[in-house]
């Protein structure tokens, strides 16, 4: 929390992308024979854990909206998800594709804020609190939401073209979300994840006046209601990608804490030099070239690297920047943690450790 708070710590906080998110199968298998069974996250000491909305109770039909599939989960909001045979990756079905403005606004929604949804999530919290453990919730994205739901290209002609219909299906799922942050503020958790992938690696995927336009306020929204419950929540935003345009307007928006800080495609340090007086950062290590394709001595370099230049001062939590997938070894893993071992305190914290 202190580094998050963009204060110094007492040494680099670390933990996997995989504690918020979840982990792919094939990782998850790989982790429980070499972790012996125990929890990843305690395992190697993460220091990150998360909490999670509870099932819903709402039966609500959507075969009207998705005909029934071999391989197909229909999730609560009615997008089905085709499991595909690569990794964790799935084909989108998208329920509201081809209904017209009225269909739309009579599409039932999910009751994410509801308060059965929350019980017992308290004390969970205040469990892992115990342990020493900074504990995050995500109630839901907005453009993400609204995509998979529309389809992405429909979506953006909404937009430009049909805003009244774009409108109503955006405030519908930021009034839900804003709710589950509410719950999440209640239960205490330290960091609210919310984010887009608003960005390819070359660039935003939108203008940056249409994202003003549309997400920022509903950003603000979400952040608002939370910080009506707990005000000193810190605010998490995750995107993919080059999002340097929109970095300014995020911290306008409320946002503390940018992940991943993809380096494939920004420059953390850079990052760090322009907006590390306002923001602190979360992840920055490469999972799209290190992790997966160099050597262990590779890994601990950059997480050395990472230290130095993002790390000082604080303002860094040192992550992957995403889940990790199939193609990053055991040894890689083990040298990452091994590297915020070893390069994570202070000098004079060190040599008090020694013999």
């Amino acid at each position: 929390m202190t580094a998050l708070r963009r204060r110094e710590p007492d040494r680099a906080p670390a933990t996997l992308y995989d504690e918020v998110i979840g982990y792919v199968p094939d990782v998850a298998r790989m982790f429980h024979e070499k972790c012996g069974g125990q929890w990843p996250g305690d395992y190697f000491g993460c220091d990150v854990r998360s909490v999670a909305i509870g099932p819903t109770r709402l039966t609500t039909d959507f075969s009207r909206y998705i005909t029934a599939q071999e391989n197909v989960r229909v999730d609560e909001w009615g997008v089905g998800w085709r499991a595909g045979g690569f990794h964790h990756y799935a084909e989108i079905i998208h329920p509201l594709q081809s209904l017209d403005a009225r269909a739309i606004r009579d599409y039932p929604c999910p009751d994410l804020d509801a308060a059965y949804r929350y019980e017992g999530m308290r004390s969970k919290v205040a469990a892992l609190h115990e342990r020493g453990l900074a504990v995050t919730g995500y109630p839901g994205s907005v453009f993400e939401q609204a995509w998979q739901m529309r389809g992405m290209a429909e979506l953006f002609v909404d937009i430009l073209d049909g805003v009244d219909t774009a409108e109503f299906l955006l405030n519908q799922i930021t009034g839900r979300v804003a709710g589950a942050a509410q719950r999440f503020a209640a239960a205490d958790v330290d960091v609210l994840i919310l984010g887009d992938d608003i960005a390819t690696q070359r660039g935003l995927m939108m203008s940056l006046a249409m994202w003003k336009t549309f997400f920022k306020p509903r950003l603000q929204r979400i952040i608002r209601a939370a910080r009506e419950v707990k005000p000193d929540l810190i605010i998490f935003y995750h995107s993919d990608g080059n999002v340097w345009d929109a970095i300014p307007e995020l911290i306008d928006a409320g946002v503390e804490v940018l992940n991943p800080v993809q380096p494939e495609c920004v420059d953390p340090a850079e990052v760090k030099r322009v907006f590390g007086d306002r923001l602190a950062f979360f992840g920055t290590v490469s999972l799209q070239r290190t992790l997966p394709f160099g050597a262990p001595d590779d890994v601990r370099a950059e997480v050395k690297r990472r230290i130095e230049t993002v790390g000082k001062g604080g303002g860094l939590l040192l992550s992957p920047t995403h889940c990790l997938q199939p193609d990053v070894p055991w040894e890689n893993v083990v040298a990452f943690f091994e590297a915020v071992e070893e390069y994570g305190a202070p000098t004079w914290t060190r040599a008090l450790s020694r013999p």
